[in-house]
């Protein structure tokens, strides 16, 4: 039977993973994986799950697509960790609520997304710096600089998809916290400037339209702590990757370390 050109696509892709076993051994056990919680998805009925995992099947597919098409070779510790990210993420924190069983969870996942998009956007930026037919040439420090805000504009990008995802479906990506104080210019009671600070909530009361009431410990800040946060955990990733990343083009691939996370032109890698 003849292949589609889309099954024809697909089974290159497989082929490009195939060419680093230790990412393939990682690529076939975390689509097994997916694949078993899709199968206990559909028997539970929790479609909503089933689409997650579709989702995370073809974000798996991301990795050598962009070896494919940048013609680069992603070295085996960050392709891994990429693979491992979309399972923590899609699989583990959506789908089996670790993000609400452990708190440090989505701290972890931000932190790792600020360093992966440093590495893809410094990895972009270091082949057109080193393409002939490209009339500039960037510092490494520019280059670390560039790589750095790369990844902060994925994460503020990220940030406004969860802030529309709660604006329209009230999904609550942006997770709300519990607080005991706040401070607002809405408590100046002359209308001023000058923020009023209310300290020691022990409890909010909520009255419905409907006659309901709703109590709760505390004030519930409605989501900007967590984004504050992700986006700070974010720059620590994107620093951290920038620091390896500078280090890397000033030693131009003689760190063992940095070797591990800066992709590289199949070109070179041959050579």
């Amino acid at each position: 039977m003849k292949k589609t050109k889309a099954r024809r696509f697909y089974d290159s892709l497989i082929e490009q993973v195939k060419t680093n076993k230790s990412c393939f051994a990682v690529f076939v056990a975390l689509r097994v994986a997916i694949i078993a919680v899709l199968v206990r998805s559909i028997f539970a009925g929790r479609y909503e799950n089933v689409f997650t995992c579709f989702l995370a099947l073809t974000l798996f597919l991301a990795p050598p697509f962009i070896e494919k098409k940048l013609k680069i070779q992603l070295p085996t510790v960050l392709e891994s960790i990429a693979y491992i990210f979309i399972f923590c993420a899609e699989i583990l924190g959506e789908i089996e609520g670790f993000y609400v069983k452990f708190p440090f969870w989505d701290t972890m996942l931000h932190t790792v997304n600020g360093f992966i998009f440093a590495a893809v956007g410094f990895c972009l930026l270091d082949i057109f710096n080193r393409t002939p037919n490209v009339k500039f040439s960037l510092s490494p420090k520019f280059l670390a600089i560039v790589a750095f805000c790369f990844s902060m504009t994925i994460g503020v990008l990220w940030e406004f998809f969860e802030y529309g995802m709660d604006l329209l479906f009230q999904l609550d990506m942006q997770k709300d916290f519990f607080i005991d104080t706040i401070g607002s210019v809405k408590f100046d009671s002359s209308g001023g400037n000058t923020p009023g600070i209310i300290t020691e909530i022990e409890k909010t009361v909520l009255y419905l339209k409907s006659g309901e009431t709703l109590e709760f410990e505390k004030y519930l800040d409605i989501g900007l702590k967590d984004t504050m946060k992700d986006l700070f955990v974010n720059c620590i990733g994107a620093v951290v990757f920038s620091i390896v990343g500078y280090c890397y083009i000033r030693q131009r691939g003689k760190g063992k370390v940095a070797s591990q996370f800066i992709p590289v032109l199949k070109e070179e890698e041959n050579v």
